[in-house]
């Protein structure tokens, strides 16, 4: 397994030769990190990002002979859509994460069908309130412009979501380049995580991650790895 590591101030950078190296290397990571924090506390919690590229590493995670049936599985944020819809990240993660050894998994979704977004937003941040955090694991993504989470730079209310001392679990979020209405986590709940992990795909992917660390406007991604409160682990394949 090709794999190189660049040590950053606020980052560390994991390059694999192929897709599923990196995907049973960062599953190898979360199931440890998951199966500490079950030895030290009873419980673990774990939130999860959609899109495309996580199916291989929740495949392999799926897998691990872990105590599922004391974890607790979230989502990093989600589109206000139906889990039937195929741009659910509740339904990509119950047909490729929830299965096998993780189905004894409990499952928090952020959406649920409500009235409007902020009837959902209301009631799904009572609901998680109650969850045993903080995060002892979260995985990222990040898209070409730089957003992570539902961390879009055309937010509407950028400046709350971003806010490290925010106590809000959730947020609703409104933005051009997201499509439909979102939630999100807040990002005082994601950097306070016991291990954070950005997971990244293709060449365009890189450029981004490497433009948004060198540039001078501060990019969501970035806004993460400046806050949080341990290097961000990064991993990558082309």
């Amino acid at each position: 397994m090709a794999r190189e590591q660049l040590n950053g101030a606020a980052y560390s950078w994991h390059a694999f030769a192929e897709r599923q190296d990196l995907a049973a290397a960062l599953a190898g990571h979360v199931a440890g990190r998951l199966a500490n924090a079950i030895a030290e506390r009873g419980t673990a919690l774990l939130a999860v990002s959609g899109g495309t590229t996580p199916a291989k590493f929740f495949a392999s995670l799926s897998n691990i002979p872990i105590a599922w049936n004391k974890i607790t599985v979230t989502l990093v944020d989600e589109r206000c859509v139906p889990a039937s819809s195929p741009r659910s990240n509740a339904g990509l993660v119950a047909a490729n994460l929830l299965q096998n050894a993780a189905a004894a998994a409990r499952f928090v979704p952020l959406y649920h069908e409500a009235a409007s977004i902020e009837d959902t937003w209301e009631a799904d941040s009572r609901m998680l309130r109650s969850l045993p955090w903080p995060l002892d694991v979260v995985v990222l993504g990040m898209g070409t412009d730089g957003h992570t989470a539902s961390f879009f730079p055309d937010a509407d209310n950028l400046e709350k979501l971003l806010d490290p001392s925010s106590e809000r679990v959730v947020f609703p979020v409104h933005a051009a380049s997201a499509g439909e209405p979102r939630l999100t986590l807040s990002l005082a709940r994601i950097v306070r995580a016991g291990f954070v992990a950005l997971h990244i795909e293709g060449e365009d992917k890189r450029n981004a991650f490497e433009s948004a660390m060198g540039s001078e406007t501060r990019k969501p991604i970035r806004a993460v790895l400046d806050t949080a409160e341990r290097p961000v682990e990064v991993f990558w394949a082309p």
